[in-house]
């Protein structure tokens, strides 16, 4: 099966963007670029600190910097195209360029979803079941549950990219949006869609409504073993990585299910935008600050590294 349909090879795709209907873009643009400039420093930043401190190979933070990994990855996908768009004053993309951009976001997007609910999951062997957390979270474990958040995402993308690339383009070209995303193109789309849509809404529920599920029983056996033991020193330091992870879990799938999940009546195009900036572009700023700030051995192990730089 040819990846590109023949009605659409030949023209580009229109990306309107986030700029056109704005009285001061200069003012947003430097807002996202230095949030994206921040993003990377700091999830860079949490990367390196993870790998170099001995104390910080543990499961949670392997899978707190694989999380770091994807929110790199995640705002480097988009805030590049933006500033690109901005500074040379051209808004196409070609449907190689989107079909690119459409499967990293798939992948990025589907694995954090999954990554998030393994995070929970981790909490809940260390607080429930202390005694067994070098077992049953060993760092065999670890991979063979990162590697499958990874797998299953970028088959879900694959797929999804393949099928909709093939879909018959007509009419306009313009994409109501800043970057390629499903329902912008389906809208673009002149064949009847209703089938696929509902392949759609299956495959949001397996990554968005199985994960947040599998968290919020996480969560629920989390509080009923605090409640029941009472907490302890050890227990209030695991339980305060716990606060952090729900903070960070409420962020990303709010509004995800604000953007997928909501009856399309109850959101215009422009609220679908600023959902989005929160999630692409937002979100992987605060991720890291979040962790960072309300974690005492991240933060400790950051100041070790800044006081040796400083000596030397």
């Amino acid at each position: 099966m040819e990846i590109w349909n023949n009605r659409t090879t030949g023209a580009d795709f229109v990306l309107l963007g986030l700029f056109h209907c704005i009285l001061v873009p200069k003012l947003l643009f430097t807002f996202i670029f230095l949030v994206f400039l921040v993003a990377l420093t700091v999830n860079i930043m949490m990367v390196i600190l993870i790998w170099l401190n001995s104390h910080l190979h543990s499961p949670m933070y392997f899978l707190l910097s694989q999380l770091s990994l994807m929110d790199l990855l995640y705002i480097s996908t988009f805030v590049p195209k933006i500033a690109n768009d901005f500074l040379s004053g051209r808004n196409n993309i070609s449907y190689t360029n989107c079909g690119i951009q459409l499967f990293l976001f798939m992948t990025l997007v589907g694995a954090e979803c999954l990554l998030l609910a393994v995070m929970a999951y981790d909490r809940y062997v260390a607080i429930c079941h202390p005694l067994h957390y070098s077992i049953l979270m060993r760092p065999t474990v670890c991979i063979f549950m990162v590697a499958g958040t990874w797998l299953g995402a970028l088959i879900n993308a694959f797929i999804h990219v393949v099928y909709v690339l093939n879909l018959p383009y007509c009419g306009s070209r313009e994409i109501h949006h800043f970057f390629c995303e499903i329902p912008a193109l389906l809208k673009l789309v002149c064949a009847d869609t209703s089938l696929y849509e509902k392949g759609l809404f299956i495959s949001g529920i397996i990554f968005l409504l199985f994960p947040i599920s599998a968290i919020m029983a996480s969560y629920g056996q989390i509080l009923s073993t605090v409640l029941r033991l009472g907490l302890n020193m050890g227990m209030r330091k695991t339980l305060s990585t716990c606060s952090s992870h729900m903070i960070v879990v409420i962020l990303f799938y709010g509004t995800a299910i604000i953007k997928y999940f909501l009856p399309k009546a109850y959101h215009t195009a422009e609220q679908d935008k600023v959902v989005s900036i929160f999630y692409t572009i937002l979100t992987p700023l605060l991720n890291p600050l979040i962790y960072s700030l309300r974690n005492k051995e991240m933060s400790g192990a950051l100041r070790k590294v800044l006081r040796r730089k400083i000596t030397k």
